[in-house]
């Protein structure tokens, strides 16, 4: 399995704060009340990021050889599967989130804080579940096993 592109990442947190802008702008076009995202949604996006860090910590362990307790492959899956969605998820939201926050600031009426404040924790929470996800994806990689060990041949050993 191959690790996530930053770009892949990137470009998803672009279309998404392009889509979060839109979705302000058609609902104010139509005189409809701007999206205004839960208090909650930021401090959960953010509950999650920590949770997804946690899982792969045991796996980093083993993956680096700083504990020798044996680890479930299916689990060490599971974790680089939650990983790679939690990065994209986060730039879902994150993206989402900081195209609604653009759009309430290049507004000339004045936003309350009631509105701003949970947008700007939803970005925050966003955010770091894409790093998180990033960095537990990380965590799940074996590190390349050194040659000089072996005598240097490497997988070319002659028999």
């Amino acid at each position: 399995m191959k690790r996530t592109r930053i770009s892949t990442v990137i470009s998803v947190l672009v279309v998404a704060a392009a889509a979060g802008f839109a979705l302000d702008a058609v609902l104010t076009t139509t005189l409809h009340p701007i999206f205004v995202p839960a208090f909650t949604l930021g401090l959960a996006l953010l509950a999650i990021a920590a949770i997804v860090i946690s899982l792969a910590v045991p796996v980093f362990r083993v993956a680096r050889g700083r504990t020798h307790d044996p680890i479930d492959a299916y689990y060490a899956t599971r974790v680089v599967l939650i990983a790679k969605a939690s990065s994209i998820a986060g730039a879902i939201f994150g993206g989402g989130m900081g195209g609604l926050l653009v759009y309430m600031l290049s507004r000339p009426v004045p936003i309350s804080a009631g509105s701003i404040v949970p947008t700007i924790i939803g970005v925050v929470g966003g955010v770091a579940l894409m790093v998180a996800g990033l960095v537990a994806e990380y965590m799940c990689t074996v590190p390349p096993e050194d040659d000089t060990r072996d005598g240097g041949g490497g997988a070319q050993q002659r028999i």
